[in-house]
């Protein structure tokens, strides 16, 4: 039975520069980085998720659309924020892109993408508070 995801897969073409903007930019936290047979194996998370972003040197799947570049699609990585108007700011300040000027408000919450040097998506969310009866 499964019970957990490990990893997500997010390719790029300089896991250094990669690793700046989700560690930096987002705040995520570094978990691994070691070399091996197929190349460097380097991965951030959210602290105290369980779940992994893996950082996978691929150049010719970097930022291509199937990863979440269209329009109006989410990126291939969603994070959840308790406070997405505080983080946006904060991670503006870190230098971080978005493509909206500021979070947007939709019936589920709130919502933005951030743009990876490699031209990822990431969605960004905060979930809307239930209104007790």
């Amino acid at each position: 039975m499964l019970n957990n995801i490990m990893y997500v897969t997010v390719y790029v073409t300089d896991q250094d520069r990669a690793l700046e903007f989700y560690a930096e930019g987002l705040g995520l936290e570094k978990r691994v980085d070691f070399s091996g047979p197929d190349g460097r194996f380097l991965t951030v998370g959210v602290p105290d998720s369980p779940v992994q972003i893996l950082l996978w040197s691929h150049a010719a799947a970097a930022g291509r659309p199937g990863n979440g570049s269209q329009d109006g699609a989410p990126g291939p990585l969603i994070l959840e924020s308790d406070d997405l108007r505080k983080d946006f700011e904060s991670m503006r300040r870190r230098g971080v892109t978005f493509e909206e000027p500021e979070p947007v408000d939709y019936p589920f919450g709130v919502r933005i993408e951030a743009v990876d040097p490699d031209g990822n998506r990431v969605s960004l969310r905060q979930q809307r508070t239930p209104r007790k009866p």
